[in-house]
């Protein structure tokens, strides 16, 4: 799910073991994340440059609505755009500015806006301020619904706002860890308040470790503790008509709708990214958060107040190296008995209609074939990159 820039790839392979197995493509189900502006933005695993990013998303939207109907093809990430430093407020403007701009290209790539968008969806942050996370999610709806039906004209149905949360990494901390399991748990609470429909909830020793067994657990018992014991599920937008929330949901809503009017202003998200603005902004936001952390005006415990000197932590960090070894060996495996041959001449197909820039590409069936023909993720890529080239940021 979280894969970006070789998304297709993964969907094709998603699709071909479908095949070997005697599955239909309209009885699978899934998400890939799909979502390469905010790698260009905040998280950096990018591949080819914007313009034909753009276009091969374009062609995995026209390709799940034809063939895959069941199927999410994309997950517009405000997640790591937050945990780069932003706001709740450039989190949501941020990921809506690059919504208009999937929508933007897909319509221009000859796609109607109701026959992909009611597939569309998104995956935000929750972090501590249980009020304004709260509000940032019931803003996120409302502008999200806003913007589909003004900009778009687009239905209903392709104006609901379907998302999932994960609880913030970068908020939990290496000093006092166990202090984590209550960040996770109030994270919760303002996910499932805001009315998230699917949730990813840390485990309390992210900041040391991939999780240990223990704390995956503890994670997951969070999750159910909230769902099954807390009662807040028993009802939707529990908080509505409250005069602080619906307040702040204005708050958020209008300064979110600002970012976005300041990104139409640049020509939009590709134009902004160039020009550093989405980077430039958050950059700003974490370093005066940092100096903020560091003066003392925003607490967090454990690390600038309520601290613990004899406090020793140790939690084992575990060793992949075996995995790493056992995949090393299994693609090694896959090229010495796969037909190079037939291998070769996917791989050219995919070459030479990739070879001319289109905002209207049709790949997907030419990834399919590559992928039967045991190419792999690493050859796709660079059979692509060598028609698009490599993107590499700007000083």
């Amino acid at each position: 799910m979280t894969i970006n820039a070789t998304a297709a790839p993964l969907l094709a392979m998603y699709i071909v073991v479908a095949e070997e197995r005697g599955i239909s493509r309209d009885a699978l189900s899934g998400t890939i994340q799909n979502d390469i502006l905010k790698e260009y933005i905040a998280r950096g695993t990018y591949v080819y440059p914007p313009g034909p990013s753009m276009a091969l998303i374009a062609e995995v939207f026209r390709f799940c609505a034809d063939e895959v109907p069941n199927w999410n093809p994309i997950s517009i990430s405000g997640y790591h755009i937050r945990e780069a430093g932003a706001t709740a407020v450039q989190e949501l403007g941020f990921t809506l500015a690059n919504t208009i701009a999937y929508v933007t290209r897909a319509i221009e790539a000859g796609l109607e806006v109701d026959v992909f968008a009611p597939r569309l969806s998104f995956f935000f942050a929750a972090h501590n301020d249980l009020f304004e996370e709260i509000a940032k999610f019931r803003a996120a709806r409302r502008l999200y619904a806003r913007i589909m039906r003004e900009r778009f004209n687009a239905s209903d149905a392709s104006a609901r706002l379907r998302f999932h949360t994960q609880t913030g990494g970068v908020t939990l901390t290496a000093q006092q860890p166990l202090n984590n399991v209550v960040r996770v748990a109030v994270q919760t609470l303002a996910a499932t308040l805001g009315g998230t429909q699917s949730l990813h909830t840390n485990g309390y020793d992210e900041a040391l470790a991939l999780p240990t067994a223990e704390a995956a657990r503890l994670a997951l018992r969070t999750q159910q503790i909230v769902a099954y014991e807390s009662g807040i599920t028993n009802t939707a937008d529990p908080l509505a008509g409250s005069y602080y929330v619906e307040k702040l949901t204005d708050e958020l809503e209008n300064r979110a709708a600002e970012l976005i009017a300041r990104v139409d202003e640049l020509g939009g998200s590709e134009k902004a990214i160039a020009a550093g603005f989405f980077q430039e902004e958050i950059a700003r936001s974490a370093y005066e958060q940092q100096l903020r952390v560091e003066g003392g005006e925003s607490v967090i415990v454990g690390v600038n107040r309520f601290t613990d000197d004899s406090e020793r932590v140790s939690i084992p960090a575990p060793d992949y190296s075996a995995l790493e070894k056992t995949q090393v060996e299994s693609v090694k495996n896959l090229k010495r008995s796969r037909n190079a041959g037939k291998t070769e001449k996917s791989l050219a197909a995919l070459r030479d209609a990739s070879a001319t820039p289109s905002r209207d590409l049709h790949l997907m069936p030419l990834i399919i074939d590559a992928v039967r023909a045991r190419a792999t993720v690493g050859e796709i890529s660079a059979t692509l990159a060598a028609n698009w080239g490599l993107y590499r940021p700007p000083a």
